[in-house]
């Protein structure tokens, strides 16, 4: 999962500083969701799965599919 949430950000050529002003929280917050030092909390999942347009499950490594499910 912490791969993946890495590689998200990369791939959009953002810095984990700019992910972490969007999340309101600080760098070496975010820093330690991405390394796995810190379990990331549902609230910050739901964000990250909403701003990379993918679903949850992508980011926990459930699937490989990035597209995420339709909204209710």
């Amino acid at each position: 999962m912490y791969r993946r949430i890495r590689d998200l950000r990369e791939d959009r050529d953002l810095n984990q500083t700019q992910i972490a002003q969007m999340l309101g929280m600080s760098q070496t917050g975010y820093s330690k969701y991405e390394t796995g030092e810190n379990d990331i909390p549902t609230v910050v999942l739901i964000k990250l799965s909403r701003f990379y347009k993918t679903s949850i499950d992508y980011l926990l490594g459930e699937t490989n599919c990035q597209k995420p499910y339709p909204r209710n």
